[in-house]
């Protein structure tokens, strides 16, 4: 009995220890304090937050959400420009096809008339609306939609396919309104709130945090500098809001990364560093107006760098420089490195390119380059970047084995000209590769334009015939190639 009564005395202090723990665990976060600016009724103001929690998140949520729109539109058949961006999108996220077709990275199953686009946040109370691209592409009407069921018409102001933003804007007034927040300052593993209209179900909030910054090289877009986020991202959230825990846009939610054309826990959204400066260029002159250089240029590997007498394998090397360019007038050259650019360090060429597009026109920037294995401090005044540059953009290429299975002709031949080369072209063209070959692994294609090897310069045949009888055993050898009429080097052993 006695031996009963202490079970059950162990049993009770061991529950009322446990309703402590409960107790202290269950304890609400520290009330946070937010302060809302005074604005206009109605009107998002950002709110400060001395730390996150549910009521922070809360008032983010309460804060900003009546200022996030859906769009929706009409059109005929989507233009053909639009249908392959679709395609190219689908090809790199691998979407499987579905008993309908193919899952669409962004977009819920369009009609050819009407139904629900996706998503765009209003940074103005004058009725200016930062979206995609995408969203809006092809549209001969569109119909913006309030949380609070107002519906207007709106009208694109302008759009900028290369970063996949565009600019529409309603005529209201007072309109609710996100601020813009510095993306600059934002770190990874901050908290983020992605704000939109998946699958046509109005002003949806998702929590998360921030997994990367500047992801570029994804095929997405020209020119990528995405903040990466596992805050859900659905079909329809394009165009909608990344919100930092002040309520503050710090991104324009773009793009999802995912095998079954949901969220999987990889999304991407366009900085506002990148999105600002295009939305106030689009709104004041309906266009976008980026710095212009005027080369060729790609990363350095390894074998580049040893053979361009490099430390390490960074910076971009210079493929090419086009005529009459502002990089001609200040003096680069072809096999250049540059790895400076106003004094910031210069890591790749998507770095060197957010550098140069972002620059004033007029600015004179002062470059350094690594040439023939010494420094040298340039000044290269930026010019505008022309509406169709070619840019050509090596992968990353580490050649292991030698040009045997390579068969060449020269470019005057009727070969040539079917391959649209000219009579002014250079060099020999590849019209074979073995696959599997060691130039095959090396990049080398049909129809490549061999301008050089060891930088040394070919014009004929004969010139070709004799570069590559002087190779040694083992020998890594440089080649300069056009390929579809922008030059770049490979890399490939002997």
């Amino acid at each position: 009995m006695k031996q009963l009564l202490q079970r059950k005395l162990k049993i009770l202090v061991g529950l009322a220890i446990l309703a402590m723990a409960v107790a202290w665990t269950g304890q609400p976060l520290p009330s946070s304090h937010a302060a809302i600016a005074n604005s206009p009724a109605g009107v998002s103001a950002p709110v400060a937050l001395d730390s996150p929690g549910e009521q922070g998140f809360a008032r983010v949520a309460h804060a900003v959400t009546p200022a996030l729109v859906n769009i929706t539109g009409s059109w005929g058949a989507r233009p053909r420009d639009a249908r392959e961006f679709r395609d190219r999108m689908e090809d790199f996220f691998r979407f499987p096809r579905g008993p309908h077709g193919p899952m669409d990275p962004w977009l819920e199953p369009r009609e050819p008339r009407g139904g629900g686009m996706g998503s765009g946040v209003i940074v103005s109370p004058d009725g200016y609306i930062v979206t995609n691209n995408h969203v809006v592409q092809g549209a001969s009407e569109l119909t913006v939609t309030l949380p609070d069921k107002r519906e207007f018409e709106a009208k694109v102001i302008g759009t900028d396919p290369k970063t996949d933003l565009a600019v529409i804007k309603v005529d209201a007034r007072d309109l609710p309104y996100v601020r813009w927040g510095d993306s600059s300052k934002v770190q990874v593993g901050d908290y983020v709130l992605a704000i939109g209209n998946p699958f046509g179900l109005n002003s949806t909030v998702t929590l998360g945090i921030v997994n990367a910054l500047g992801r570029g090289r994804m095929g997405i877009t020209q020119y990528e500098d995405f903040i990466q986020t596992d805050a859900a991202i659905n079909p329809g959230n394009s165009g909608g809001a990344l919100v930092n825990v002040r309520g503050e846009l710090i991104g324009i939610n773009t793009a999802i990364v995912s095998r079954t054309g949901g969220y999987q826990g990889v999304g991407f959204a366009v900085p506002v560093t990148m999105a600002k400066p295009i939305y106030e260029s689009l709104r004041e002159t309906g266009r976008v107006v980026r710095g212009y250089l005027g080369v060729g240029i790609q990363d350095v590997t390894q074998d580049l760098a040893e053979l361009f007498s490099l430390e390490e394998s960074k910076g971009v090397l210079v493929s090419d420089v086009a005529e009459e360019s502002p990089a001609e007038r200040g003096g680069l050259k072809r096999g250049d490195v540059i790895v400076g650019y106003r004094d910031m360090p210069v890591e790749d060429a998507v770095s060197l390119q957010r550098m140069v597009t972002r620059t004033p026109i007029g600015t004179e920037a002062s470059i350094k380059v690594v040439r023939d294995g010494r420094e040298k401090d340039l000044t290269v005044k930026i010019g505008e970047h022309p509406d169709a540059m070619k840019v050509a953009r090596a992968e990353h290429q580490e050649s292991t084995s030698a040009l045997a299975g390579v068969l060449v002709r020269e470019v005057e031949t009727q070969i040539g000209r079917d391959l649209g080369l000219n009579r002014k072209t250079r060099g020999v063209v590849v019209t074979s590769v073995l696959p599997g070959s060691g130039a095959d692994r090396a990049g080398l294609s049909r129809g490549d334009v061999i301008r050089e090897i060891n930088r040394q310069p070919i014009t004929s045949l004969l010139d070709y015939e004799q570069l590559i009888a002087g190779l040694k055993e083992d020998q890594r050898v440089l080649l300069l190639i056009n390929r579809r009429g922008a030059s770049l080097f490979l890399t490939v052993r002997v």
